[in-house]
């Protein structure tokens, strides 16, 4: 059973009650203070003990994405397969050291809504492991191909590209399971009102538990170099995907907004379009970044900073999408950021502005759903 399942939850919590119920039964003919009644308790207690841990620490680590698979837990690297060619990708001989590959780590079983059916008619959601040259990280990733992306008519055709970022410290896979961004853009591209669009599913922990805001990490991961370099080459090698900062986005929730924001602000020659649900414009530094991810550079720091960007520096060539609701804590900042960059953008027509707000919700999945058609739809109409 896979780790984020839901049977692994079900199996422990049945243990758990199982373990409970034997416990009550069995105490009272384990009463007399003779070593083996001693030794009986104890064993109950521990079983009993480890048993519920057990199941808060699966309820933590579902809920929160620390680990996503058995093998991220225990730090091994997942079984990898080789590539294969075909004619729905790239092309070429299949290469053992390919930079995508795919892997059976898991994770989509948990998702039942996903579309069925051949992908020429479908569209396929493929799990790889994508491992960047430049910082040697790796890590899972769930790609949708539209029905398109397998029409021999398309063979030669480039697809524009939207990466999706989770929020920390979610998984990967709640951008399908709890925030249903694959299913979201299948209805969108069956009705017509998004153009046919590969997705790419990420997270933005790379290391963790701990949150790096997707920046190069002073002494730490390179998260930065891994979206905005890493990340592309990989997938260039393996699928047909535009080349132009025009036919990629970038997209995210949460702190996944606030990635997507400052990947395309900062790098407007990867990133075309972006859209953030939540998401900062500075990057927040508490107890889960583990201190200071600048190692207490001030030029790095404002270099992050969105607002100070628009002040100093040139507009970048950019669409760009802010989503939120006006019951957000840091709603007021929001507005801000926004009425500052339109200003910019009247005079710098290559920086466009938009934004959406709902009238309540709070920073949750309930609010991202509500935002997700809408947020979706604009960015199809961007891409080139």
């Amino acid at each position: 059973m896979e780790l984020t399942s839901d049977a692994l939850m079900n199996s422990l919590l049945a243990l758990g009650s199982a373990a409970l119920v034997i416990t009550l039964w069995l105490w009272p003919r384990l009463a007399r203070q003779r070593p083996l009644p001693v030794l009986g308790r104890v064993g109950l207690l521990t079983v009993t003990q480890i048993v519920l841990v057990s199941v808060l620490a699966l309820s933590v680590n579902n809920s929160f994405g620390f680990y996503t698979s058995w093998d991220d837990l225990l730090g091994s690297s997942g079984t990898k397969l080789a590539l294969t060619s075909n004619e729905n990708h790239k092309g070429g001989a299949p290469v053992g050291d390919a930079l995508v590959q795919p892997t059976n780590e898991g994770g989509m079983e948990t998702v039942g809504d996903l579309p069925k059916g051949p992908p020429e008619e479908v569209g396929k959601v493929e799990s790889v492991r994508v491992t960047g040259k430049e910082t040697g990280l790796s890590d899972q990733m769930f790609v949708y191909l539209p029905p398109e992306y397998f029409d021999p008519k398309l063979a030669l055709t480039r697809f524009p590209v939207m990466l999706a970022i989770a929020g920390y410290p979610g998984i990967t896979v709640n951008l399908m399971k709890e925030l249903p961004v694959v299913q979201q853009a299948v209805e969108l591209q069956r009705a017509g009102k998004m153009q046919p669009t590969i997705v790419v599913l990420s997270r933005p922990t790379l290391n963790p538990p701990r949150n790096t805001e997707c920046v190069d990490v002073a002494g730490g991961p390179r998260t930065e170099t891994w979206f905005t370099k890493d990340v592309p080459e990989a997938l260039h090698s393996a699928y047909r995907i535009g080349r132009s900062p025009a036919s990629w986005a970038v997209f995210g929730y949460s702190t996944g907004g606030s990635c997507a924001f400052r990947l395309a602000m900062r790098f407007p020659n990867v990133f075309g379009v972006t859209a953030g649900l939540h998401g900062d414009v500075k990057v927040v530094e508490d107890q889960f970044t583990g201190g200071s991810l600048f190692g207490g550079d001030r030029t790095l720091t404002e270099q992050s900073d969105l607002t100070w960007r628009l002040q100093n520096l040139p507009a970048p060539p950019l669409s760009m999408l802010v989503v939120s609701t006006r019951k957000e804590a840091d709603y007021p900042q929001t507005v801000q950021f926004v009425e500052l960059a339109q200003q910019v953008a009247a005079t710098n027509p290559q920086f466009q502005v938009e934004s959406m707000y709902l009238d309540d919700g709070g920073h949750n999945f309930d609010s991202w759903i509500r935002e997700l058609p809408a947020t979706l739809e604009w960015v199809g109409n961007h891409l080139g």
